[in-house]
């Protein structure tokens, strides 16, 4: 092994090398600094290995490969093979699935079998956009005889790209998916809990066929390289996924510096409303998917729980004994639904937010404990008697904690699910046609499940409204944030101004 690579192993794949460089130019390479940072494994508490750590030295060196790409051999490139390229990584990801899912369970802790989703859904991800490559099309416009107009959809440049750990590889490929379509050039910061995913991923991109530049993968802190990404003067655009409280930082300091373009994807507290008319049985499968899937980790998650009065109490007895069922322990074993929390600091988080629900009166219908006395593992949580000002309603806890309420009419429903300053994602459960609609238009929301949850697809946009999002990931809109606009209007003919 060299000193940018160790030998790691996990009870599905068995033995790996783990790269543990900075991936830049398509090689991996110490930090300039010569700074690593551990990763724990959040099932056990004990550390993994440690990766290098990429500071601001790094990112400029990053910015400067991914730069020298995008005006050199990149920019000639055809849509077409663009396309191949981003096939070929489609293909390697399922290639190497067992892999991949092995080590998102290692370092991020959800269930293998989860993981194995994931990564299904990365190379569906890359193959769709890799379909998009050469389909991204200007246009024509007539205005006058004596002139030839038409518009260009050109690339940005050069991407910063922030991902979270709660999805990291899935996060990895919804962002260079559709930059790289469009013809840009990529420099993305993996989580600082999650990098081992994204570095073994990284490994497949030269073998994939990129030019050296093209794709650039570090290892870093929010703090320290995510700042520097943000307010980079050669960053044309930044792409962040995470906190609200975060993004707002992104903005300002894009807006401080060069007012690169900025796509956020931020949190979210969205509403599950079940009506009295629901399959109860199938409504109760899809809620307890919405709030515990991923650990309830998830920023679509659906924590805000609402179901019509007439049926309230069956249906809280019937979901109890469902989040029940919710096997909680090793990612790896093969029935476990619900790994640990990703790190220490987020299970104090929730932890703390289950003692402020229990304090301000909420009563706990099931959980509210940690599970276990090692890893970060906590039991599924429903609270109930909640007010609408309670903390546990308001704020994004994002683990696996919800609260249900009772409502008596649409209009109630409509109101309470709207009464937040997020607007991520919400769910509809009614078999009238006219209420799922009428609801879910009403619903400030960038997403609505109706008799479902969590249903993502690539084909889908997927973003929110108010303080969850700006701009939109997935499907054709996700071209929006990785295009600009030029328009070219050709004088005709020798006619002199004036």
């Amino acid at each position: 092994m060299s000193d940018l690579s160790v030998q790691l192993e996990t009870p599905t794949s068995g033995k790996y090398t783990q790269p543990t460089g900075l991936f830049i130019n398509n090689e991996f390479v110490k930090g300039v600094d010569g700074k690593t940072f551990e990763v724990i494994n959040p099932t056990t508490e004990e550390v993994i290995t440690s990766v290098h750590e990429a500071t601001e030295k790094d990112v400029d060196i990053a910015v400067a490969a991914a730069r020298k790409a995008f005006e050199g051999p990149w920019r000639k490139e055809t849509p077409e093979n663009r396309g191949k390229l981003l096939v070929n990584l489609a293909n390697l990801f399922e290639k190497n699935l067992d892999l991949l899912a092995a080590v998102e369970s290692l370092d991020n802790g959800k269930a293998v079998s989860m993981a194995k989703v994931d990564i299904s859904m990365c190379a569906g991800c890359l193959r769709y956009y890799g379909g998009w490559a050469d389909k991204i099309e200007g246009k024509v416009i007539d205005t006058t005889p004596d002139t030839f107009n038409y518009i260009r959809k050109e690339p940005v440049g050069v991407c910063g790209q922030i991902i979270p750990w709660n999805f990291p590889l899935l996060m990895w490929a919804w962002k260079i998916g559709p930059a790289i379509a469009c013809g840009n050039v990529v420099v993305l910061k993996s989580a600082e809990q999650t990098p081992l995913g994204a570095l073994v991923a990284a490994s497949l991109i030269k073998e994939a066929g990129f030019p050296p530049g093209v794709i650039n993968i570090i290892s870093g802190f929010g703090k320290v390289a995510g700042a520097a990404i943000a307010s980079h003067m050669d960053v044309d655009k930044v792409a962040f996924t995470g906190s609200t409280v975060v993004g707002r930082q992104i903005m300002k300091a894009a807006a401080g510096s060069n007012l690169k373009k900025v796509t956020l994807e931020l949190g979210g507290k969205s509403p599950n409303i079940v009506f009295e008319d629901a399959d109860i049985d199938n409504a109760i499968s899809w809620v307890n998917f919405g709030i515990f899937f991923n650990h309830g980790q998830c920023c679509c998650a659906g924590s805000r729980i609402y179901v019509q009065e007439s049926i309230y109490d069956k249906f809280v007895e019937k979901f109890k004994e469902r989040a029940s069922k919710n096997v909680v322990g090793d990612p790896f074993a093969k029935d476990t639904f619900q790994g640990p929390q990703v790190s220490q600091v987020q299970f104090d988080r929730i932890m703390n937010y289950i003692k402020q629900g229990k304090e301000a009166g909420a009563k706990v219908e099931i959980g509210g404990e940690r599970k276990g006395d090692k890893g970060y593992f906590i039991e599924p949580t429903i609270f109930s008697g909640v007010t609408e000002d309670m903390k546990i309603v308001q704020e994004e806890i994002f683990g696996p904690v919800c609260s249900i309420s009772k409502f008596k009419t649409k209009e109630e429903a409509i109101r309470v699910g709207n009464a937040t300053t997020y607007g991520l994602a919400a769910a509809v459960h009614t078999k009238n046609l006219n209420t799922a609609i009428e609801v879910s238009n009403a619903l400030k929301a960038g997403t609505v499940w109706v008799n479902s949850y969590n249903t993502l697809h690539h084909q889908m946009p997927f973003g929110g409204f108010k303080e969850s999002s700006i701009g939109r990931e997935l499907g054709e809109a996700a071209l929006d944030n990785y295009t600009q606009t030029k328009t070219v209007s050709i004088r005709l003919g020798d006619a002199l101004f004036g």
